[in-house]
């Protein structure tokens, strides 16, 4: 029974599983906490990822593998392999100044066009700008850029400040086209882009096709890896028509398309998925934690919340709550405060507040699934994921919000399992 493994490396952990593709069971499971905050030492992913893979009884055994990770986050190495600075992750809005000053310089259609996107200060390019603009001396050192999973997956090949072949960085399509700097649908970087960001040229991982693989030092095959919501659409197994709403530490909603989209309002981020075709989505910045803040307000647990949220009518007697605890992306308003309106004797209660928050939170991802309606991609079904959708408050109230027909699939590591389909078809 040929095994492979699969890897997540998250923004809060790394979780690894070890699948026998014979069945697609899982028969082993390893996890590892990442530490909080929105910079980070990318030497705490590796921590935690040899931490996950020992815990599955370490590579021995295993035909294959490959990583699924948090998308965007910019790894800069220097010329000797070694990481120069705290990564900054998909979350740190720090440059939001910068996205703002690469659209004034190429304007937003053009992005677009070339790109598939417009800067926000999620997208890596914005980052190595920042970096530019407020750490010049580190951006002239700067020889490579990698992001979270490629980096992980260079070095667990064997490579690093010991072996620093810059050259032997890899990347698929879904993690290269959150960059900001390379085109989905040629399928090259942008160059040009990439040096008015940092200031000059750096080497970036070459991408693989989904079905195309490199070796580790013992020659298993290892997979291109993906970003996490193409991993996460690849466990899912999920098909045109699809949407698939996940509810965890930041929200989004993305679909499959056969075509590459753009769209000049940068809404919908116009991503390559993990099968070779595109993935439009559309991220928040709020998601779970408004109902874990809410909860903890309450004093309550979370089906405690649940249980409060359903005793609430619909539209929580006026009572709104705009949940932009942590700015938001889409739409892009970094610096955006959450506020609660609609407040009379009759509408403030417990019940209202927990109702409002899981509505304003499920608005949010309605917006994105009208934008890309909007788009003109056909939206049949909702498949509800992360750790919000085990709210019954959320899985009830959701098809009201979204407009559609609401599935929750059985809770599982869905890029975790994505990475191991992946790498389970190299075996094949």
């Amino acid at each position: 029974m040929p095994l492979v493994l699969g890897v997540d490396s998250s923004t809060q952990s790394c979780k690894a599983l070890v699948v026998d593709t014979s069945t697609g069971a899982v028969v082993r499971a390893g996890r590892a906490s990442h530490p909080e905050g929105t910079s980070v030492d990318p030497e705490a992913w590796w921590h935690a990822l040899q931490e996950a893979v020992d815990g599955v009884g370490g590579l021995d055994g295993l035909d294959a593998w490959a990583i699924g990770g948090q998308q965007h986050g910019m790894v800069a190495l220097d010329e000797s392999g070694a990481v120069i600075r705290d990564a900054l992750l998909w979350n740190d809005t720090r440059s939001a100044d910068a996205a703002a000053d690469l659209i004034a310089e190429f304007g937003a259609t053009v992005l677009a066009e070339r790109t598939g996107l417009v800067p926000v200060a999620s997208f890596t390019i914005t980052k190595l700008r920042w970096l530019r603009d407020h750490e010049p001396e580190n951006a002239s050192r700067v020889a490579a850029v990698a992001l979270p999973h490629d980096w992980l997956t260079w070095r667990l090949r064997g490579f690093g400040p010991e072996n620093p072949v810059l050259e032997e960085l890899v990347t698929d399509r879904s993690d290269a086209s959150g960059t900001g700097y390379w085109n989905p649908a040629t399928g090259e970087y942008d160059r040009e882009l990439l040096v008015a960001a940092l200031g000059h040229d750096v080497i970036l991982p070459r991408v693989l096709a989904h079905d195309e693989f490199v070796t580790d030092a013992d020659g298993r095959r290892v997979g291109a890896g993906a970003g996490d919501n193409a991993a996460a659409a690849l466990g899912l197994g999920a098909v045109p028509g699809d949407v698939i709403v996940s509810i965890g530490t930041s929200g989004t909603v993305c679909a499959i398309s056969s075509t590459p989209l753009r769209d000049p309002s940068g809404t919908v981020a116009g991503f390559a998925d993990a099968s070779g075709n595109f993935l439009p989505l559309v991220a928040t910045l709020n998601a779970a934690r408004v109902i874990d803040v809410t909860a903890a307000l309450l004093g309550v647990t979370h089906a405690e919340f649940s249980d409060l949220a359903l005793q609430a009518e619909p539209g929580a007697r006026g009572l709104t709550l705009l949940p932009y605890f942590e700015g938001e992306r889409t739409p892009n308003l970094p610096d955006a405060t959450a506020s609660l309106t609609g407040m009379t004797l009759a509408s403030t209660t417990r019940a209202n507040l927990a109702r409002a928050s899981v509505e304003g939170m499920l608005r949010g991802l309605g917006a994105g699934l009208d934008a890309l309606r909007d788009l003109g991609i056909p939206l049949e079904r909702a498949l509800l994921i992360g750790g919000g959708a085990q709210s019954e408050a959320v899985r009830r109230i959701a098809p009201d919000i979204l407009g559609l027909p609401v599935e929750v699939p059985e809770a599982a590591e869905y890029v975790a399992l994505g990475a191991a389909r992946q790498a389970a078809a190299l075996v094949a």
